[in-house]
């Protein structure tokens, strides 16, 4: 008797970080000492504060049974206080939003609650490979929209019409764009929210890196009517230095945050209370000042590393991008990106990703992360210098 998997294994891949990894770690095993500008993971603590409440509540005897999924009325308070202060959006701390462990999990919720098998769905290209690979999990028709970079990475409205829209319940966007740094623009989000009522399609903007080098904060909730299509996702890991905790929110009208309630409600329980709690310290002790040294200032030192690398590598860039990465164009004289990024991995011993990850539209581009320490931004630099310069 032969057991089989289920169809789905046989539709998606390991995720790409997860089998590269295990080469890195092979190779620092060896020796070789490689240093990682590939993900973006931040390697600074959460604020004082923030750990300070963790343990306050992990000592108490009463604090570590099972928790509400709905998650704790503090959090979701501060979670609406953080979209007031830095967003202007007012919302119902109780209906419209929801505590969720992770953005990963919350593209799952909502793929499930919104998209039957078949459903068409729109996924941006380059574009994070979650929103692929979930959708191939549960068999929906994804359908790839590009984004191009003369168009400053946004959405051409005028080929999204010219496509067969029939069947399609969602489309994906993600602004600040990841990988490629594209700011948000209220224009975009306007004409998104127009998009989304005229063909009955919901837009979720995923929305995490928007404190990161970034003087403008935007959310799509800002926009007139997006709470009637629109649904967005924010998440603590990037701009609080919370990757670990797991700690994200999903944000809409009470309707679609119900519905995607029912399945989360049934996947699972509650987040440790600590750490719910500690997240609402966070969100409401963590000062501009705090944003500004550590979301501001850390990268932007960071940043001007990272170009120098991209100069070595003989790379072009937009320098208006946001967020904790650097998105940069591969000279003409390489036969594809992963060739560069294979020769800077191992005879500069420096792990950065290849655009080809996030799509046909990357295939031409590296990211190098923020996420190391200046010194080994730096020393990065030297070995990328000494084997191209």
């Amino acid at each position: 008797m032969e057991i089989k998997p289920a169809d789905r294994v046989g539709r998606i891949e390991e995720y790409y970080f997860s089998r590269k990894l295990k080469e890195v770690a092979r190779l620092n095993a060896e020796g070789q000492d490689i240093i990682s500008l590939a993900i973006g993971s931040p390697d600074m603590p959460p604020s004082e504060q923030t750990i300070s409440k963790l343990c306050e509540v992990a000592r108490r005897p009463d604090a570590h049974g099972y928790q509400p999924t709905s998650g704790l009325p503090e959090l979701r308070q501060a979670m609406a206080a953080f979209y007031n202060k830095w967003y202007g959006v007012s919302l119902d701390p109780m209906k419209e939003i929801q505590p969720i462990i992770g953005s990963k999990e919350g593209i799952m919720y909502v793929t499930l609650a919104f998209c039957n098998p078949g459903d068409g769905v729109l996924i941006p290209n380059p574009g994070y490979p979650t929103y692929t690979a979930i959708n191939r999990i549960f068999a929906t028709r994804i359908i790839n929209y590009p984004l191009m970079e003369d168009n400053g990475w946004q959405p051409d409205f005028e080929a999204l019409e010219r496509m067969d829209l029939s069947g399609v319940k969602v489309m994906w966007t993600n602004y600040p764009n990841m990988p490629t740094g594209g700011n948000a623009r209220r224009e975009t989000f306007e004409r998104l929210v127009s998009f989304a009522r005229r063909h009955g399609i919901l837009v979720v903007n995923d929305n995490p890196y928007s404190l990161i080098l970034n003087a403008h904060p935007l959310s799509i909730m800002q926009t007139e009517g997006a709470k009637d299509c629109c649904i967005e996702l924010n998440s603590m890991s990037k701009s609080f230095n919370m990757p670990g905790w797991r700690v994200a929110m999903m944000v809409g009208s009470e309707k679609f945050i119900s519905w995607m309630f029912r399945i989360q409600s049934n996947i699972e329980n509650g987040t440790f209370r600590g750490i719910q709690l500690a997240a609402a310290e966070a969100f409401n002790t963590n000062n501009e000042e705090w944003h500004r040294e550590y979301n501001v200032e850390v990268y932007r030192r960071r940043r001007a590393v990272a170009e120098d690398i991209m100069r070595a590598l003989g790379c072009t860039w937009d320098p208006q991008q946001v967020g904790m990465f650097l998105w940069g164009r591969i000279p003409d004289h390489w036969a594809d990106v992963e060739e560069l990024t294979e020769k800077v991995l191992h005879e500069a011993r420096v792990f950065i990703t290849p655009g080809f990850i996030f799509g046909s539209q990357g295939r031409r581009y590296i990211r190098i992360s923020l996420c190391a320490k200046d010194e080994k931004m730096l020393e990065a630099l030297r070995r990328v210098r000494a084997v191209f310069e």
